[in-house]
């Protein structure tokens, strides 16, 4: 579970097993902790499909939780911009609290651009087999932009902000996502369907 590029700099570390094993937690909520790791351009619905499945979950009784890339910048990594090296810096600490999260038993669902391939997959190398499912929100580039709920694209368009995914940083879609939701012919509700269906069909949760 763990590899090179997750061991501490600090020295004489123990990691602790407790009294409650991961399948002990499955058994009490229900389900296995897994992490669902939602995709895509800025403006393509990660956020909204992300908080839509959680909503359904919920009213299943799951335990499931939506870790936003904007709500973890205003804490966590607040000390973080958007050049390359501080993206990469972003997404290995929230695949950090994704594992924790999933070790918990908890669904998480976690709503990042997340632009880089490598980045993307160490987070899953982090993971039981399994228990990552990368949802690739895909979403025209021309319709995140004339969305563009935040005004993001406008400003990267007047030079008020670079590197903007999408424009002039680059944005690596997966190859090969466990699910992937084109969003040009689905609606909110559909494309959540899609990944409940997802995780029924994959048993990581069970009938309602």
């Amino acid at each position: 579970m763990f590899n090179a590029m997750s061991a501490p700099k600090a020295q004489n570390l123990t990691w602790h097993i407790g009294e409650v094993d991961r399948e002990a937690r499955a058994a009490a909520h229900g389900h296995r902790g897994a992490v669902l790791w939602f995709t895509g351009l800025s403006g393509s619905g990660k956020s909204t499909i992300g908080h839509r499945v959680e909503r359904l979950l919920i009213e299943r009784r799951a335990f499931a939780y939506v870790l936003d890339g904007d709500n973890v910048r205003h804490g966590l990594n607040s000390d973080l911009g958007f050049a390359a090296e501080d993206r990469i810096e972003n997404i290995r600490r929230i695949g950090e609290v994704a594992r924790l999260f999933a070790d918990a038993g908890c669904l998480v669902l976690s709503a990042f651009i997340s632009p880089y391939r490598k980045d993307r997959d160490r987070v899953r190398s982090l993971l039981p087999d399994g228990e990552f499912v990368e949802v690739f929100v895909d979403t025209p580039l021309e319709i995140c932009e004339a969305r563009d709920p935040k005004g993001l694209y406008k400003k990267a368009r007047a030079g008020e902000i670079s590197n903007f995914t999408g424009l002039d940083a680059p944005y690596e879609a997966p190859e090969r996502p466990e699910v992937h939701l084109e969003t040009e012919s689905l609606s909110v509700d559909e494309a959540a369907a899609q990944v409940i269906r997802y995780l029924d069909e994959h048993d990581i949760i069970g009938a309602s």
